[in-house]
């Protein structure tokens, strides 16, 4: 399912640690999937999930199958980065999300990261608990909501 217009953009403030930095006080590239993990994971606790609840009481949990980034400028030590989640595609066991990490409005990274949901046991995919699902949909509905005129 195809939910690009109707999901609202998630943010998520970080600040750039000195462990994130290579040698030369950049960023290490790799690192901006951490970025993007934290702010997944920030997104889901705002709609009601935590990763390890969902875990414990639904047995599933979600993986990361497939990335793909673009990286446009180097962040530094001390920066503090905007970091986005937008819901692009969502199946009945997997999500395509679009992430980029901004700084004082420079995009300085972009990609999508697809998730899938797996069971806990056994990492086999199964659906998307049901819970989830109501609380995306009901997310983009609210959004459709106040854009009405």
């Amino acid at each position: 399912m195809n939910v690009a217009q109707q999901q609202p953009v998630f943010r998520h403030g970080l600040r750039v640690y000195w462990e994130d930095t290579d040698a030369g006080g950049v960023v290490f590239y790799a690192n901006y999937l951490k970025f993007f993990e934290r702010a997944r994971t920030e997104w889901l606790r705002q709609l009601g999930f935590e990763q390890e609840r969902l875990r414990l009481d639904a047995g599933a949990m979600f993986v990361v199958s497939e990335t793909a980034l673009r990286y446009l400028a180097p962040a530094r030590l001390d920066d503090w980065l905007d970091v986005s989640v937008e819901l692009r595609e969502r199946g009945r066991a997997s999500m395509l999300i679009r992430q980029q990490a901004w700084r004082s409005g420079q995009l300085l990274a972009e990609g999508e990261i697809r998730i899938g949901c797996v069971g806990a046991a056994d990492f086999k995919p199964c659906r998307i608990p049901a819970a989830i699902l109501q609380a995306l949909d009901k997310t983009s509905s609210s959004l459709a909501q106040d854009l009405t005129p």
